[in-house]
């Protein structure tokens, strides 16, 4: 019933809201993002919006939890935002980008359509993406490296309704912080990197992926899974995350060299809203 109910959503005619024409002013080879985890409230799809709004390239991967089946089975959460997502990721299919969606764990019904196309957007288990220098990448959400997701399921769903509960204080603090003229800042985020036992599952997890990269021959790995972007070096296996758009609002992206980089939206954002100050308080002083 929910894959049936998400897959009419996906192919829905409804039009999203007005945006303006593709061509936008951020032009790369790849993006990767993640963990979108729409149908939650947590989801930042306005902010999704607009980078997919900015963001012109030749191939998109989806790299698992786009969508959050698991939240919508407790509770259906679909605003319009949310479909707005969709339909401009299928847009950009049509429009002639490639667009490869490898389901994670919150998404784990569209294994099922695994070699399956939707309004062009692919699903596959797994990919192997080589970079415009030649370094062969495999593509992975990660959470097969997840030792709680493969063996206590049950300790998952627990620590996602959790982490729901911080997200929704996440919300109202951010609410007010809005109202103080702050910007956005994760408490979520905040905690997972003050608390040693996850800065550890971390590493741990980091180290893995790397590993079985080696083991399969290639250069690199990009994944997503715990929602911590990450671009570096392990024992000679580049190890790259792509964040998330709930806490982080980060993605990953390959530029025409070949040359990888994380893209901190929120910190793009921020950025922009100090420019903006800056030139109106510039304005306000000058002489008349």
């Amino acid at each position: 019933m929910l894959t049936d109910t998400l897959m009419a959503a996906a192919i829905s005619n409804d039009p999203p809201v007005a945006e303006a024409e593709d061509g936008g002013s951020l032009r790369v080879r790849t993006v990767w993002i993640s963990d979108l985890h729409l149908g939650t409230p947590g989801c930042q799809a306005k902010a999704l919006l607009e980078f997919l709004r900015e963001v012109e390239c030749e191939q998109l991967f989806l790299v698992g939890d786009i969508v959050d089946g698991w939240q919508l089975r407790r509770s259906w959460y679909w605003p319009q935002a949310h479909n707005d997502v969709v339909q401009k990721l299928l847009r950009k299919a049509r429009k002639g980008c490639r667009v490869i969606y490898v389901p994670g764990n919150h998404d784990e019904f569209a294994r099922k359509y695994l070699q399956h196309s939707f309004g062009g957007i692919e699903v596959a288990h797994e990919w192997i993406h080589e970079t415009a220098d030649g370094r062969k990448l495999w593509v992975t959400h990660g959470d097969l490296f997840d030792g709680v997701i493969q063996h206590a399921k049950w300790l998952a769903y627990l620590g996602d309704s959790a982490y729901e509960f911080t997200l929704k204080l996440n919300r109202h603090l951010n609410s007010l912080r809005a109202r103080l003229g702050l910007p956005y800042w994760s408490l979520s985020k905040y905690l997972k990197l003050k608390v040693k036992r996850a800065v550890s599952f971390i590493g741990e997890f980091e180290e893995a992926l790397a590993r079985e990269a080696r083991k399969r021959g290639v250069q690199g790995v990009v994944c997503g899974h715990i929602h911590h972007a990450e671009l570096r070096d392990i024992d000679g296996i580049l190890y790259a995350n792509d964040g998330d758009w709930v806490e982080s609002l980060t993605a990953l992206v390959e530029h025409a060299d070949g040359h990888l980089e994380i893209l901190d939206w929120a910190e793009r954002q921020r950025v922009q809203a100090a420019d903006a100050q800056a030139a109106v308080a510039a304005a306000m002083r000058a002489p008349a």
